[in-house]
């Protein structure tokens, strides 16, 4: 092999593997960005903003049920082909309430059985439909989490919110309802559909 043709080699396994660091470097940076990407918007989520409501009048459905035998889809469907029965409704807001056993959390199971409620907040109890109930939810400090995304895949946002943000927090996790709000911008199944999670919380220590 002549001079040139062994110079002509050796720029071409350059190249190769100058393109093959470039290639590596580039996909190395979409990683990291992606990475990047991700870790912000996980934060932007874990990000509450902290408030304290006062008493809430709703009326509504509740159905008992648990993680193992979750019956959430059956309790909707009972209570929307009736909400507009409810008189005195405040806006037109639903909210979605659970009301935990109070060792629920510290003796976590599937089969733990809790109170679902699909309501309403109204003004006063003058009319009651019948087969519904009421629930006062009383005042309280909460953390509110803003949530983007299918229902389907909030569970990895609650993991977060109890195994990330409230260790590391100054607060503690308090034994009231747990609720959220479904608004104007709540589409069932739509990845963009977007709803408030309300965690009753209190200050560590208090």
């Amino acid at each position: 092999m002549d001079l040139i043709s062994l110079i002509l080699l050796f720029l071409k396994l350059t190249n190769i593997r100058a393109f093959r660091v470039i290639t590596l470097v580039s996909i190395s940076k979409r990683i990291d960005f992606k990475n990047k990407e991700k870790t912000l918007k996980t934060n932007e989520k874990m990000t509450p903003r902290i408030e304290t409501i006062g008493e809430k009048k709703l009326i509504g459905k509740k159905l008992s049920m648990s993680y193992a035998d979750y019956r959430i889809g059956e309790l909707w469907r009972s209570f929307m082909p009736r909400r507009k029965e409810i008189m005195n409704q405040l806006s037109n807001d639903l909210i979605s309430l659970v009301i935990y056993q109070p060792n629920h959390f510290e003796d976590f199971k599937p089969t733990n059985a809790f109170d679902r409620w699909a309501t309403v907040e109204v003004a006063d109890y003058i009319n009651v439909p019948d087969e519904m109930e009421t629930f006062i939810l009383t005042s309280g400090q909460y953390a509110v989490f803003h949530y983007i995304g299918l229902s389907n895949d909030i569970a990895g946002l609650y993991r977060n919110i109890f195994d990330i943000w409230l260790p590391n927090s100054e607060y503690d996790l308090d034994d009231r309802p747990h609720f959220e709000i479904l608004g104007d911008k709540y589409k069932n199944n739509d990845p963009l559909s977007e709803e408030e999670i309300w965690i009753p919380i209190k200050l560590r220590g208090a």
